[in-house]
Order: C-alpha cells, then sequence, then structure tokens
C-alpha cells in the first residue's frame, strides 16, 4: 500500500524516462537511505544516479558488485533476484536487487555502516 507523502517529507525525483525505478523493499532500508542522505549526501546521489541508471554494470568494480555465496539471492515478492552492493562511504552501504523483467531497482538493505549480516 502506497502511503501518499505528507507535509515535510523530502520529494524523491522522478524515474529518468527508459531508466530503473528505485524502490524499497523494506522500511528499514527506508530509514537506512534517509541516514545515508543525511550523513553522505553527495555520495547517495551518485549512487541513486547508478543504481537508476546501470545497476547491473558496474564501472567501478570495487564500489558496486554482486553479492555472492548465501547473500547472493533474495526473494522479492516471490521472485528470486540477484542481490548487489553499492558501496556509498568506507562503511556505508546500499544492498539492492534489480528485477530486470519490471526494470525496478529494490533497495533491501541501505545504511551509513556495514550491514549486521556482515559483521
Amino acid at each position: 500500500m502506497l502511503m501518499p507523502a505528507k507535509r515535510g517529507d523530502r520529494v524523491a525525483p522522478p524515474g529518468k524516462p527508459g531508466g530503473w525505478e528505485a524502490r524499497f523493499a523494506t522500511s528499514e532500508a527506508a530509514k537506512g537511505w534517509e541516514h545515508l542522505c543525511q550523513t553522505a549526501r553527495s555520495n547517495t546521489w551518485e549512487a541513486w544516479i547508478v543504481l537508476t541508471e546501470r545497476p547491473t554494470a558496474p564501472t567501478n568494480p570495487a564500489r558496486q558488485h554482486r553479492l555472492y555465496g548465501p547473500l547472493a539471492h533474495r526473494e522479492i515478492g516471490g521472485k528470486p533476484l540477484d542481490q548487489w552492493q553499492y558501496e556509498v562511504t568506507a562503511g556505508g552501504r546500499i544492498w539492492y536487487c534489480p528485477d530486470a523483467d519490471r526494470r525496478i531497482v529494490w533497495i533491501v538493505a541501505a545504511g551509513p555502516s556495514h550491514p549486521k549480516v556482515t559483521e
């Protein structure tokens, strides 16, 4: 269910025509994204551009790559998807799952520090 924006909410940019649409897979990812926006605005903006223009075609593989092992896939809406990581800062990460059929990038985790599952 889509929650309507309310006064004071940050305005999200619309998707670029022909590009990918970014959506949050979890409420925790949305909160983590906001924290990244507050602590690393420039790097998070760059990440948003990469995720919505070329989520599976890294130009910097050290910063953007598929996860492996038990983290390589995640099921979203009953569909298994590859899981990727984008390094926003030295510790900040975004985990996302591109759905090529729908051209949606599902942001499943985001935050200014490493995801707890990797600790």
